[in-house]
């Protein structure tokens, strides 16, 4: 008998423990971005949509001038690209992957925010089927400091 009742409050307490996760992953609150993009730019809707798979909500601002946003928020034009996003007090510059966006996000480093430079082949947004050129998620800060947080080997 005592066998059974410890077999039922074991199942229980793990029932209870899935139920506390499954809550927090229920509750856990989206991220809103702004994207400000041109009217004429086909690949920054592609890297909208990219967002939107990674569950960002995306609020998105078509522009005439994208380089208003840029000077305002301090994006030096060594950073620069396509288009502007506004995320969590960050400032996000071209075809930056979901991932690196998130981890900037959880991390909180002290700088304006990050970019990937131009616009290189095979990064979100910049798809040409399966091709990747090498390229780098750079952060910058006030002083124009450029540190490389990550970088993507290319493939062909």
């Amino acid at each position: 008998m005592n066998k059974i009742i410890l077999g039922i409050f074991f199942v229980l307490m793990n029932l209870s423990f899935s139920l506390k996760a499954n809550e927090k992953v229920a509750t856990a609150k989206p991220i809103e971005i702004e994207v400000y993009r041109s009217p004429t730019c086909g690949c920054c809707g592609k890297w909208i949509e990219h967002l939107k798979d990674k569950q960002f909500v995306v609020k998105d601002i078509v522009i005439d001038d994208v380089q208003v946003i840029k000077d305002k928020y301090g994006v030096p034009i060594e950073m620069a690209s396509c288009h502007t996003a506004l995320v969590d007090g960050y400032v996000v510059e071209g075809h930056v992957p979901a991932a690196d966006i998130m981890k900037m996000i959880n991390n909180k480093p002290k700088v304006i925010g990050i970019s990937v430079p131009g616009m290189p082949v095979g990064t979100p947004g910049m798809d040409m089927g399966g091709r990747q050129d090498p390229y780098q998620v750079v952060s910058f800060d006030k002083e124009k400091n450029f540190k490389v947080v990550k970088s993507y080997k290319g493939k062909k």
